[in-house]
């Protein structure tokens, strides 16, 4: 008989051990032996037994019913052919009989459960309701949990078989082999009757149930997360259809962790991809497994090629690979867009970073600018020739404007940074982490400009970053330099940064410098000489070689080089401005110079110079003087206290701006002026607009000895409106002086200013004479040209100087105690001396011997002007070369106050 027709007496075991129905394709029954009353499929229950993966007490409950052995009977026993296919009969009837009542029991259990459910809720009340769903909802919870481990239990054990189950292949033939020799040595099976089967047929058929687990675990691990939305889905609507009040849903709630872990941790999204790369490799390499002849390890390769490239799946042959590659391709290529996109959007970040300035400056020893306003572009050109010695530096500006609107604007500037490198970077000075990008704490000075605005604005937000400056963990190696708007709020500044502060008030040194250039025309002119990087400015520094001379000594020790003052060791590094020539310089003082650079001087021998005789001249006493303010400015009042301690008694103070008489006064006792206590002036108040002639015409201009015109407090946040406003007023002055003078006069006048302004610095000093000397405040740096070539003012550039003053103490801040010197109402100030207060017409004299003249006044002299030239001469050269001087030429020196 053949074994097509005849079912394996031990099929009940097929899911784990190879039946040898199929193994011996055509045996015979063997004679049963007379000591052995054994069944027909004992034998392989025995071969069970022996061959088992679990422990006795362990087993499934199936194989422990196959492994029981019916009732012997004592009738003789038949043929083991017909004892076959009797068990068969009888086993399928079994099944047949089974199945009819199983299908019998689930269809009355559905039929009768459901309606006594039913009959029983209609029955409830609300509140057994409640209880009821409430308890519901927790089966339901915990039914879900459960589910979702047993499944991931079966598909890890799952998996393990798999793997484990080549090992096992091996071991299953030998004790195959085994039992099939103990059967013949026993007689219960005939050598006939055995099925023939090779090892190679018996490892197909285990790799053909090997390849069907694998398949049917891909497609199980596929279905999985399905099956998980589809509950939770169906369990959210459940819960809301109830009617029962529910904050956040579950789906909404495992969104929500999803997208927390993607937005909170960096590495998400790449390790998102890379497991599902990995889960789609191995579950396509499972896939293909089952689909194919080829092996595990093979499977995974291919698999991992279809990822890879989309185009190897057109060589697969058969429908079920050709499916499974198409299914992978089309992963791969999901998988591949993905990736594309994160690495597009990574790329795209860190351009953008780099464009808006987020990167990190790694830099030290650089000079930091925090803030943006007007004054920037002249302080990088000054700090960049402060630069020029050194080969050039790196200078870092740190906005709340775009780096790419800062580096364009900077491009716009027309100068050359001389290799001196500007870094742009946005953010707040206020926040610690992009104080920490733009390497705060090793910068060698750091610059917070004022803000373009409110005063008091603008001060608050200065003391802010000051703030956050001096809460840097790391500390700061380097100084602090503020720009301040308003000269009250100094104190508070330098309390809160203590030590490391350095504060410039704008307004109070252009207040100040406008005063000293209208008692003393040209003035502006050297301070722009003096201020700033591009001609000679102060320096300190030490020199051992010079210890223990006089002061009178170092005076002509340096040919490159004027000395100015000394900083004093044993007063705590103090800086004495034009000490006394009987001064011994003491082991640690530093000597203040005037230079061109820091490294282009250095103390000689002493010089032999002759001492001149000097000619007392008395200087006249000051005259009272008439001056005209034309604007209003928030620190006015502090200009007015200048011009009260500068005056002599008895001069007039004119307020000329559109503020309201009755208000004026109020304002001034606001920003803390005691009119009751000036002593020198006398204020006289006008009110009108400085733009429109007829205001102008009320007033005596042809009688003002200095006219002062204000960047008016109502334009000063604009440049250029402040600046035409100034440059209106300027010319509708001059207009209304020169049709007020008599006409000859007025040609005689334009002849000699015509004559002067070809050579004569005299003669634009000498405007007072028929002409007021006219200051003019003017914010914008291109408005200083058309002042300058149409000779008819003097002017202050207010930016630009405050510009220089900020990068000189930046560089030193040590040289901001000599500006507060020379800008303050007692002590040191600039001087313009004419000729004949130190020789007479036609004398040859070095400057060192000028010099020493001019020690016997108690004055350094800095640098001269000769009347044939435009501009002041500061430091000359070949000092000890005798020239003839003329009264005609000027002198500017360092004297105390007048």
């Amino acid at each position: 008989m053949s074994m097509d027709s005849e079912p394996s007496p031990s099929s009940s075991r097929d899911w784990f051990f190879p039946s040898p129905s199929y193994i011996h394709s055509s045996a015979k029954p063997p004679k049963p032996h007379r000591h052995h009353h054994l069944q027909p499929g004992r034998s392989f229950t025995s071969s069970s037994r022996i061959s088992r993966p679990y422990p006795l007490d362990s087993r499934p409950a199936r194989a422990q019913s196959l492994c029981s052995s019916p009732p012997v009977s004592s009738a003789p026993p038949p043929r083991y052919a017909g004892i076959r296919r009797r068990a068969y009969s009888s086993s399928g009837l079994r099944a047949e009989k089974r199945s009819e009542a199983d299908k019998k029991e689930g269809g009355s259990s559905e039929d009768t459960s459901m309606p006594k459910i039913g009959c029983a809720g209609e029955k409830m009340s609300s509140h057994d309701k409640g209880f009821l769903h409430s308890g519901g909802q927790l089966k339901v919870q915990w039914r879900m949990a459960l589910a979702v481990a047993i499944l991931f239990t079966a598909f890890t054990s799952l998996v393990h078989k798999n793997f484990t189950l080549h090992d096992q292949v091996h071991n299953l033939q030998e004790q195959i082999s085994e039992l099939n020799g103990k059967l013949q040595a026993c007689c219960l099976l005939d050598i006939a009757d055995i099925p023939s089967s090779s090892p190679e047929e018996s490892q197909l058929s285990i790799n053909k149930r090997l390849k069907n687990v694998a398949l049917m675990g891909s497609l199980s691990v596929l279905s999985i997360p399905i099956v998980i939305f589809k509950l939770i889905e169906k369990f959210s609507k459940s819960r809301s259809s109830d009617g029962m009040v529910e904050e956040v849903s579950l789906n909404k709630q495992i969104a929500y962790r999803a997208d927390a872990f993607l937005s909170l941790h960096p590495y998400s999204k790449p390790l998102a991809l890379l497991v599902a790369t990995l889960l789609l490799i191995c579950l396509g390499g499972l896939a293909l497994f089952g689909v194919t002849d080829d092996s595990l390890a093979d499977c995974l390769w291919l698999s991992w090629t279809f990822v890879a490239d989309s185009g190897n799946h057109a060589n697969s042959e058969g429908i079920g690979p050709r499916l499974v590659s198409v299914s992978i391709s089309f992963g791969g290529m999901l998988i591949f867009a993905m990736m594309l996109g994160l690495v597009s959007d990574a790329i795209s970040e860190k351009f953008d970073s780099l464009r808006k300035g987020r990167s990190e400056v790694v830099e030290q020893h650089h000079t930091l600018i925090l803030g943006w306003s007007d004054k920037l572009g002249s302080l990088l050109n000054q700090l960049a020739i402060a630069n020029e010695s050194l080969g050039g530096g790196t200078i870092v500006v740190m906005a709340e404007q775009d780096k790419e609107e800062m580096e364009l604007d900077i491009a716009k500037m027309e100068f050359d940074f001389r290799g001196t490198s500007v870094i742009c970077r946005s953010g707040s000075p206020l926040i610690l982490a992009d104080l920490k990008k733009v390497s705060v704490s090793k910068a060698r000075a750091i610059i917070v400009l004022a803000e373009d605005g409110n005063a008091d604005q603008s001060d608050a937000r200065a003391l802010r970053t000051v703030l956050s400056l001096t809460g840097v963990k790391e500390g700061l190696r380097g100084h602090i330099v503020v720009e301040l708007s308003d000269l009250d709020n100094e104190v508070l500044v330098k309390l809160v940064g203590g030590d490391h502060i350095e504060t410039v008030v704008a307004h109070d040194v252009i207040g100040r410098l406008m005063i000293q250039c209208a008692r003393q025309p040209g003035l502006a002119q050297i301070w722009e000489d003096i201020l700033g990087f591009e001609n000679c400015e102060f320096y300190i520094k030490r020199w051992p070689q010079l210890d223990g001379m006089q002061f009178e000594d170092v005076l002509i020790s340096f040919p490159d080089a004027i000395p100015c003052g000394v900083k004093v060791a044993s007063l705590g590094g103090k800086v004495i401005l034009n000490p006394e020539d009987s001064y011994v310089l003491q082991e640690g003082d530093e000597v203040l110079v005037i230079a061109e650079d820091d490294d282009t001087y250095a103390p000689s021998a002493l010089p032999m110079v002759k001492e001149a005789t000097f000619t007392h001249i008395v200087r006249p006493a000051r005259k009272p003087q008439t001056i005209l303010l034309c604007g209003w400015r928030r620190d006015i009042d502090d200009m007015i206290v200048v011009m009260d301690a500068s005056l002599a008694h008895g001069s007039e103070l004119w307020m000329f701006n559109e503020v309201p008489e009755n208000e004026r006064e109020k304002k001034l006792i606001d920003g803390g002026l005691d009119i009751s206590r000036l002593a020198n002036i006398i204020l006289v108040h006008r009110e009108g607009n400085a733009v429109i002639r007829r205001h102008l015409e009320s007033l005596p201009l042809e009688c003002f000895d200095s006219i002062l015109i204000l960047a008016d407090e109502s334009v000063e946040d604009s440049a250029m409106q402040a600046d035409s406003r100034s440059l209106a007023t300027l010319l509708l002055i001059r207009d209304i002086q020169a049709k007020r003078l008599p006409y000859r006069e007025a040609t005689v006048s334009q002849s000699h200013r015509g004559s002067f302004s070809q050579g004569s610095w005299m003669g634009e000093m000498q405007q007072a004479s028929d002409k007021s000397v006219i200051i003019s405040e003017i914010l914008d740096p291109r408005t200083k040209n058309l002042l300058s070539m149409s000779k008819i003012s003097d002017y202050v550039l207010s930016n630009e100087l405050v510009s220089m003053a900020l990068a000189m103490v930046a560089e030193d801040r040590q040289i901001n105690d000599v500006l507060e010197e020379l800008f303050a109402e007692e002590g040191n100030e600039l001087h313009i001396r004419e000729a004949d207060l130190y020789l007479h017409e036609g004398e040859e004299l070095s400057f060192y011997e000028i010099l020493l003249r001019a020690r016997q006044r108690r004055e350094i002299v800095i640098g001269y002007r000769l009347s044939n030239a435009e501009k002041a001469m500061i430091n000359p050269p070949a000092k000890t070369e005798k020239r003839r001087w003329s009264l005609k030429d000027v002198f500017v020196v360092i004297a105390e106050k007048e």
